[in-house]
C-alpha cells in the first residue's frame, strides 16, 4: 500500500510543525503543567484560530470535513512536543460522538467545539474494571423530563475542564453486557453531578464523576436508546488512532534527544555515539518507530475508506504502540543515564506520556486478542 499526503495534508503538517516548534517549548509546557489548569487557555483559542479544532468537524458547523489522516498528521505533531491541550478528549471522543446525536445537540455544542469555546470529556469508565467499557453499572431510568442517571465514573480525562460529559448509562441488561448501554451528554453544571479533580501521572488532569439523580431531557441521548456501545467502539477507533500517533511523535523525539546526547557525552575521551552497541540500540529504536508508523498511515487511511479490517488494524497499531514505546522510552532513559528522568529534561516526561497511552483504552494483550478476534471472524 503507498500513501501519499495531499498538498493540503502537507501544509497541515508543516504549519502544524512550525507553530509547535516556535510557540510551544518545553519550559513553557512545563510551566503550563504546573500551573494547576493542566493546559494554556491561550494556546486552546490559538488552536481554535488556527483551524485546528475544526478540522474534522462537519462543514455545517464550521468543520473542514477532515478525517483520520488529518487528526493522525496533527497528533503525531502534538506528541512530539509533548501538548498538554485536550484535543483527543474535546475534538475526536466528545464532538466524534456528539455527531451521532440529533441536531439540537449539535446546534449546542458542536460549534463552540469548532471555536474552542467548548471543552468536553468522556465519562465511560467505572471502578473495578477499569479496562472494559462494557462495564456499566450506571443507570439511567425514564422520567417525565427525560431520563435520571445515577452512578458514579472514574479516570474521566479533561474532567476538571469539561463543559459536556459524555456518560455511559444502563437503560437495560446486566453490568458487563454491551446491549443496553446509552450514552448522554450531560452539561457540567447540573445538579446533582459532583466531581473530584486530581493532576496525572503525564501531567494532565482527570475527575472522578458522581451522578446523583442527574435529570436530562430525551435530547440529550446520543444514538438510540440500548445502543450506544457500537457507537463508542466506532469512535474509540478514533481516539486509539489520535493515541498511536501521539505516541509515534513523542518516539521520534525521543529517538532525536538521544542521538544527540550520545553526540555529546564523552567516555575514554570520545562520544559515546561513536560505540558500535549503542549505535545498534539507536538503529533498533528507528526501525520500530517506522514499522509503527508504517502501520499507523495504513490504519489512518483504512479509517477513512470506512474498510472493514480497519477496526482489526487499529487493535494491530495499539498493540505495535504497546511494544514499540516502551522499548524506545526505554533505551532512550538508559542511553541517558541517571539524568533521564530528573524533572528538568523532556526525556522522562515523554517516557511517561508514553507509558499512559499504553495503558489508555485497553492493553496490548486486550488488543492482540480483539485483532485475531476480528480477523477470524
Amino acid at each position: 500500500m503507498h500513501i501519499e499526503y495531499t498538498d493540503e495534508q502537507n501544509m497541515l503538517r508543516d504549519s502544524v510543525d512550525k507553530y509547535l516548534r516556535d510557540n510551544y517549548s518545553f519550559e513553557s509546557r512545563q510551566a503550563v503543567a504546573k500551573s494547576g489548569e493542566g493546559f494554556s487557555e491561550q494556546q486552546w483559542r490559538t488552536f481554535a484560530e488556527l483551524g485546528w479544532l475544526a478540522m474534522t468537524l462537519p462543514e455545517e458547523h464550521g468543520g473542514f470535513e477532515g478525517g483520520a489522516l488529518e487528526t493522525m498528521i496533527l497528533c503525531e505533531a502534538f506528541g512530539k512536543h509533548l501538548v498538554l491541550e485536550p484535543y483527543m478528549e474535546t475534538v475526536v471522543l466528545t464532538a466524534g460522538l456528539l455527531q451521532e446525536a440529533g441536531p439540537d445537540i449539535h446546534e449546542k455544542y458542536l460549534a463552540g467545539v469548532a471555536e474552542g469555546r467548548v471543552q468536553g470529556a468522556l465519562a465511560a469508565l467505572e471502578a473495578g474494571r477499569q479496562s472494559s467499557l462494557r462495564h456499566v453499572e450506571t443507570r439511567a431510568e425514564s422520567c417525565a423530563e427525560g431520563f435520571k442517571l445515577s452512578g458514579s465514573k472514574c479516570t474521566v480525562f479533561n474532567g476538571p475542564a469539561a463543559d459536556v460529559f459524555l456518560v455511559t448509562a444502563r437503560t437495560s441488561g446486566d453490568a458487563y453486557s454491551a446491549e443496553g448501554i446509552s450514552l448522554f451528554a450531560v452539561d457540567a453544571g447540573l445538579p446533582g453531578l459532583s466531581r473530584r479533580d486530581y493532576p496525572t501521572y503525564d501531567g494532565r488532569h482527570a475527575s472522578e464523576l458522581w451522578l446523583d439523580g442527574v435529570t436530562v431531557p430525551e435530547g440529550a441521548l446520543v444514538g438510540e436508546p440500548g445502543r450506544g456501545y457500537p457507537v463508542l467502539e466506532k469512535i474509540i477507533d478514533r481516539a486509539l488512532l489520535a493515541l498511536s500517533a501521539e505516541a509515534v511523535g513523542a518516539m521520534d523525539s525521543l529517538l532525536a534527544a538521544t542521538v544527540e546526547y550520545t553526540k555529546q557525552r564523552k567516555q575514554f575521551g570520545k562520544p559515546i555515539s561513536r560505540f558500535q552497541v549503542l549505535r545498534h540500540r539507536m538503529a533498533d529504536m528507528f526501525m520500530e518507530i517506522e514499522l509503527t508508523r508504517s502501520l499507523m498511515l495504513a490504519t489512518a487511511y483504512k479509517l477513512d475508506q470506512n474498510a472493514d479490517d480497519a477496526s482489526a488494524l487499529v487493535s494491530a497499531l495499539k498493540a505495535k504502540v504497546g511494544k514499540s514505546g516502551p522499548f524506545v522510552g526505554q533505551n532512550a532513559i538508559q542511553l541517558h543515564g541517571g539524568i533521564g528522568m530528573t524533572e528538568e529534561l523532556s526525556v522522562g516526561h515523554y517516557f511517561k506520556r508514553i507509558a499512559v497511552i499504553e495503558n489508555l483504552f485497553n492493553s496490548r494483550d486486550f488488543h492482540l486478542q480483539r485483532y485475531m478476534r476480528l480477523t477470524c471472524e
